[in-house]
């Protein structure tokens, strides 16, 4: 199968734009589960997570939906080859950057989590990262216009 410099790798492109979307709806999912807590869900949790949830001011969970928001409308822009999901991924990434720093600022994150509790944050940065670069990557190859 031939291919131009204006024509992204088919099967590679599809793949990483269709598991950006899924990543993203698994963190809309994440933003709604949390938005959506009841008083009988936080009392089930550890007092420690407790604790991390009351301390959360609602910027940081608006910047929370910033970020899912952000993301999904990147990775459906990267599916319809849009360019803008160059300056959604850049959104999206910004947004859990200052999430992240908020929540580590402001909360008892560290307390409840430690220094394992960075996998995950460290991840999600890295993902962003990734899939920003990529996006702006097919943009300059013209893959998506």
């Amino acid at each position: 199968m031939h291919t131009t410099a204006a024509s992204p790798r088919r099967w590679t492109f599809w793949v990483i734009a269709f598991i950006a979307l899924l990543w993203n709806l698994i963190g809309m999912a994440f933003f709604v589960m949390q938005v959506r807590l009841t008083p009988e869900m936080l009392a089930a949790m550890p007092a420690a997570q407790r604790a991390v949830y009351a301390a959360t001011p609602a910027w940081i969970n608006i910047v929370f939906g910033v970020a899912v928001v952000s993301g999904v409308l990147g990775a459906i822009s990267l599916l319809l080859k849009k360019r803008w999901a160059v300056p959604l991924f850049l959104v999206s990434l910004l947004a859990i950057v200052v999430q992240l720093l908020g929540a580590y600022a402001v909360t008892p994150v560290w307390q409840s989590s430690g220094a394992a509790g960075l996998a995950l944050p460290v991840m999600l940065v890295v993902i962003a990262l990734y899939l920003w670069w990529y996006a702006r990557d097919a943009a300059a190859k013209a893959w998506i216009s």
